[in-house]
């Protein structure tokens, strides 16, 4: 006669629950080696700049070129886009929604206000007969800028998917994860500011 097994069909209390643990955190796993793969990435295009910054082909370098008083509004901007980003975090650990959104949002805002100083400048160089083929400088520059630039795009997009994920289902595990994940880019991506400011502009106009 066989016997039934009642605990053998329904999973133990909690074990769905340890299940979408265990994904929360393999996402964030993923996500660190998506970073990690961004560091070499980025590394590999500082190195390329570095060789070849003084490469102009009988044209102008860095220090004819390049407009300070932009590049560190610029900076400005971004850095404090990183603030609004650590402090939508602390109003998302304080049970903010409210709080959190609008400071997402003003995030968001200035990280549009850094994409659009980023194109200007861009398209004043070009304007100028500065292109990215007009010097293997002017590769490594556009080249190493515009990956950046594309990466703060991106996060704008991310940042306003969670928005809407937050004033859709509010502050979950989930949304939460999202968050610190996007926080955690935006931060990322400050730091990849701070080497391009010091690195091509700082040492270029010295």
């Amino acid at each position: 006669m066989a016997h039934s097994h009642p605990h053998a069909q329904h999973p133990a209390h909690g074990e769905g629950h340890y299940g979408h643990h265990d994904l929360e955190e393999l996402r964030k796993f993923g996500f660190w080696i998506f970073l990690i793969t961004d560091c070499i990435l980025f590394s590999a295009l500082f190195a390329v700049y570095i060789v070849l910054h003084g490469s102009t082909a009988g044209g102008p370098g860095p220090k004819e070129i390049f407009e300070m008083p932009g590049v560190i509004v610029e900076t400005f901007i971004l850095l404090t886009s990183s603030f609004t980003s650590g402090l939508a975090v602390l109003a998302m650990n304080a049970g903010s929604r409210k709080g959190l959104i609008g400071w997402l949002i003003v995030t968001i805002l200035l990280g549009a206000c850094f994409i659009g100083l980023e194109v200007t400048e861009f398209v004043k160089l070009a304007e100028e007969g500065h292109t990215i083929s007009s010097s293997a400088f002017l590769s490594g520059f556009f080249t190493l800028v515009g990956t950046h630039g594309l990466h703060v795009s991106l996060g704008i997009f991310w940042i306003s998917a969670v928005i809407i994920q937050l004033v859709r289902h509010g502050i979950t595990p989930v949304t939460k994860r999202k968050v610190q994940i996007t926080s955690l880019y935006w931060h990322f991506l400050d730091a990849v500011w701070i080497f391009v400011f010091t690195i091509v502009y700082l040492m270029g106009v010295m």
